[in-house]
């Protein structure tokens, strides 16, 4: 019975160290982590509005009333809003699709870079190819994108990838959250 009583303590001092040593390091390493996905999100605003020597944080509450909006940033160069940066995520056939899209002041889409996502490798995750996401240049945020699959003209449209339709329409979704949330709030600022 001892050696039981002994072996109990041993294995709960070796987990106590443990679980204390990994939460050191996590602590240790958190602000690091966030430090690098914010710089990741700068250089993938300065890829979509190249002409912005600066971009601010936007507060608005009005942003952020659809779910999918996540963070919203203006691009300005020498004190002029020349554009804006909207980071969305979708729900995709794998989990969350992490996406920025970048529109300029006069509407159009600048870009569309794919972040952090979870779908199917060789499928779905090809939406982050240039192929799929260059679709969306230069194209008016008046109007709502709708995903198809027999390529019908019109710049609404974009075509989905074959055999990873709710990977698309989690991108479509995406980006309509992001154009909607600048038709109807920042162009007017």
């Amino acid at each position: 019975m001892r050696e039981i009583v002994k072996l109990g303590i041993i294995l709960l001092v070796i987990t106590a160290v443990a679980g204390l040593v990994l939460g050191y390091t996590n602590d240790m390493t958190q602000g690091i982590i966030q430090q690098r996905a914010m710089e990741e999100t700068i250089e993938a605003m300065g890829a979509l509005l190249p002409e912005a020597d600066d971009f601010q944080g936007i507060e608005d509450e009005n942003v952020f009333t659809d779910e999918l909006i996540v963070e919203a940033y203006e691009g300005t160069k020498e004190g002029t809003t020349v554009g804006y940066a909207v980071k969305v995520a979708p729900q995709g056939y794998g989990g969350r699709v992490e996406l920025l899209v970048g529109m300029s002041d006069e509407g159009r889409i600048t870009g569309v870079k794919i972040g952090d996502h979870s779908e199917t490798p060789g499928l779905g995750s090809k939406i982050a190819d240039a192929a799929f996401v260059n679709q969306f240049l230069d194209k008016g945020t008046e109007d709502a994108f709708i995903i198809t699959k027999g390529g019908e003209a019109g710049d609404e449209y974009i075509e989905a990838i074959s055999g990873a339709t709710v990977s698309s329409k989690a991108v479509v979704d995406g980006v309509n959250a992001a154009r909607s949330v600048f038709e109807e709030v920042l162009k007017n600022r």
